[in-house]
């Protein structure tokens, strides 16, 4: 009898089905809007548009009558974007779109800057060999406060311990003071601008509120988000963390307040 060859093993075929598709490449623009594109709701549709489109970053308008917009996300959706930048709401006469393509800084929403929310000072304490930091900020005719004990700093990866302290009178914008054990000066001082979707002051009551800062030392998108409420009876306050946004104005791998004197304010 004739033995009967041996097959040599079969092995199935590598599979050709691909899997499951991963999130869109995330991309990023910056575009100036020219015309009569203030004053008749073009940054409103911006936004509308943009939050339609699960798009991030943020318009204003600028002081040149034009309209600025930094817009993160799917390609797709950016092309759209452009395109209604093109246009505008009705009523706009855009007379010229310059788009960039730029590096995506990190937003979590859309939101509209610009909006003015009034003042912020920073004073820094030395007081018997040691310092720190406090941040007020102007909300509802009083200066919301935080005592910073590192300061504050222009690195988005750094998250500062902010504590939340008793509200302090307007005139403290001014407040400076020497003594023998100790001194307080201004570190920083300027305008602010409301951010996020959330309006001032709810959104401090929320626990996260963004908001943009035009100081000397300070200057672009922060965050504050709370992490402890104030202990019932204690006489701690809430604890926070100051956190730069990722923008044009971040500094990674700076030390701001190692940096930036108060000569000159």
């Amino acid at each position: 009898m004739t033995p009967t060859p041996s097959r040599p093993p079969t092995h199935p075929a590598p599979s050709t089905r691909a899997g499951p598709p991963g999130p869109p490449a995330r991309a990023a623009i910056r575009a100036v809007v020219r015309g009569a594109v203030q004053g008749v709701g073009f940054r409103d549709a911006t936004a509308r548009r943009a939050r339609s489109l699960a798009l991030t970053g943020w318009v204003r308008n600028r002081d040149d009558g034009a309209v600025e917009v930094h817009a993160e996300g799917a390609g797709e959706a950016l092309e759209e974007l452009e395109a209604f930048l093109g246009r505008g709401p009705r009523m706009a006469q855009v007379s010229g779109v310059a788009v960039e393509r730029v590096a995506p800084e990190g937003h979590e929403q859309f939101a509209i800057r610009g909006v003015p929310a009034g003042m912020f000072v920073v004073q820094r304490h030395d007081q018997l060999g040691r310092r720190h930091f406090d941040l007020r900020l102007e909300v509802d005719g009083a200066l919301r406060s935080w005592a910073l004990p590192k300061g504050p700093s222009m690195d988005p990866a750094v998250k500062r311990l902010a504590v939340q302290v008793a509200d302090h009178a307007l005139e403290h914008l001014h407040f400076e003071t020497a003594r023998a054990d100790g001194r307080v000066v201004i570190w920083d001082r300027g305008p602010y601008e409301q951010g996020g979707r959330v309006p001032w002051p709810e959104a401090l009551a929320r626990g996260h509120a963004v908001f943009v800062l035009h100081g000397r030392q300070l200057r672009g998108g922060f965050a504050l988000q709370r992490t402890h409420p104030a202990a019932p009876g204690s006489a701690s306050g809430a604890q926070w963390l100051l956190i730069k946004r990722r923008d044009e104005h971040a500094r990674p791998g700076s030390d701001v307040v190692a940096e930036r004197s108060v000569e000159g304010l």
